[in-house]
């Protein structure tokens, strides 16, 4: 998944441009090296992070995925807004780390290992003498969980993404998306399930508490502070601590299912929605950097270093109009993100709230298809802007162009033109299926089950 989603952010951020060394969304001069370096020791973090069975290289792993995505922060595009981003970045990342390794500090010093299989062995045999794992063990759990919420941008440290996500530029916000969340949540899944939940017999539920009530606080802090906005990028970021509080419904259900079976249907939700996530928000970006910002249309060819991408709501106004493949590229990804049915993001959901369903968490789902709703309210914004709004340039006498900032580069539209197919191909086919298996279930539980569903299981 890493592998295969890398490349598309490398095909985001390759320098397409004859006249300069970034495309319309980033311009790092000449440190087009270091740049794409960087890129990959990232996401070489997240696999170091995802095959780590021992603390040290685990923690190694996670600061992999993330010191990288500080520099390029900083260095994506030569404007103060990306130096004061990347340094709150930086800031924040390293109270996040020192509160990981405090974390790991404490599960060391109450276990004695540093090795995954002897730490749970140890979890384990507290509960077998009688007790309750010790305060130590339950401090370093819950300090584990809060410093990779910075990883993940959940409730509490989720406070850098709006100016953070802004002021990167366009394709490296879209890296930032998918490379630290996907290192945090293959972390907490790795620390709860392997070091704690498989321990027999099993913990108490506080900590399964202390997760549904991150989620859901996670819901609806991303998702109310989306109404509030007026930039796209802010409004993503809204949109990516909301979908981490989706995720964190989920691994609600990894930690606290009563049975195996749920407890994988979890698991596989939060990996099939990881995936989700990152096709369609390299769609989404993708759009965003194929257009030309505002000060780009109104200054024309004339100054090629104004080629910026679109951010705002007035970069977008009427855009889906003059340019149509990419208004309803853009729709897709909305739609998918909001969660429609036939996109992947309604599988991705489904697959959420299904698990929830049957480990009884009622209140869980009400929440999750709540803060849905709450959603669609800025993503169909920016789609409105696109088709409906007025083009504020169209009576402005300066107006000289209103084409993309540079020829349509093969690189971008492939990764749009990819994640695009993938939010429509991979939603239609599985929800089909699955719809299918829930009409079978509920027919057999009525005792009547329907000539289309036989006939589709005689198949």
């Amino acid at each position: 998944m890493v592998a295969a989603i890398g490349a598309l952010l490398v095909l985001l951020a390759w320098p397409t441009n004859a006249s300069a060394t970034g495309n319309g969304g980033v311009d790092y001069g000449s440190d087009a090296g270091e740049f794409f370096a960087l890129m990959l020791l990232a996401f070489a973090g997240v696999l170091l992070t995802s095959i780590a069975n021992d603390l040290i290289p685990f923690f190694l792993g996670l600061e992999l995925a993330s010191l990288p995505t500080y520099i390029m922060v900083s260095i994506s595009r030569p404007a103060p807004i990306a130096q004061e981003a990347g340094v709150k970045y930086f800031f924040l990342g390293a109270l996040a780390a020192a509160l990981l390794l405090l974390g790991f500090s404490y599960l060391y010093g109450s276990t004695g290992s540093t090795r995954f299989d002897e730490i749970s062995d140890a979890l384990a045999r507290a509960r077998l003498a009688g007790g309750p794992i010790t305060p130590w063990q339950m401090l370093a759990i819950v300090i584990l969980i809060t410093g990779l919420c910075f990883k993940i941008a959940a409730v509490p440290l989720q406070v850098y993404a709006l100016d953070v996500y802004q002021g990167a530029a366009t394709p490296v916000t879209a890296l930032l998306s998918f490379v630290p969340k996907t290192a945090g949540f293959v972390a907490l899944v790795k620390l709860l399930n392997l070091l704690v939940f498989q321990a027999q017999p099993p913990l108490d539920h506080t900590i399964v508490k202390l997760l549904w009530v991150l989620a859901v606080l996670t819901m609806f802090a991303g998702n109310l502070l989306g109404l509030l906005q007026n930039n796209v990028k802010r409004v993503l970021a809204c949109s990516s601590i909301a979908h981490s509080g989706y995720m964190l419904a989920g691994l609600t259900i990894v930690a606290g299912g009563s049975t195996l079976e749920m407890r994988n249907q979890g698991l596989e939700g939060i990996l099939f929605y990881l995936a989700a996530y990152g096709l369609v928000n390299i769609a989404a970006f993708g759009v965003l950097i194929l257009l030309p910002s505002r000060a780009r249309r109104l200054a024309g060819h004339a100054a090629p270093e104004l080629a910026d991408s679109a951010e705002s709501f007035d970069d977008l106004a009427s855009q889906g109009r003059s340019h149509v493949a990419l208004g309803l590229a853009m729709a897709v990804a909305c739609f998918s993100l909001i969660g429609i049915p036939l996109t992947i993001g309604f599988l991705g959901k489904l697959m959420l709230i299904r698990p929830a369903l049957d480990a009884k968490f009622y209140w869980l789902v009400v929440f999750t298809v709540v803060n849905a709703a709450i959603s669609a309210a800025y993503y169909l914004r920016i789609v409105g802007a696109m088709f409906l709004r007025p083009d504020p340039l169209e009576s402005h006498a300066a107006t000289t162009d209103d084409t993309p900032a540079f020829r349509l580069p093969v690189s971008l539209a492939m990764a749009v033109v990819v994640s695009v197919a993938a939010a429509i191909g991979l939603g239609v086919i599985p929800t089909a299926s699955d719809l299918l298996d829930i009409q079978a279930k509920a027919a057999t539980d009525l005792g009547y089950v329907p000539h289309l569903v036989v006939a589709d299981r005689a198949k």
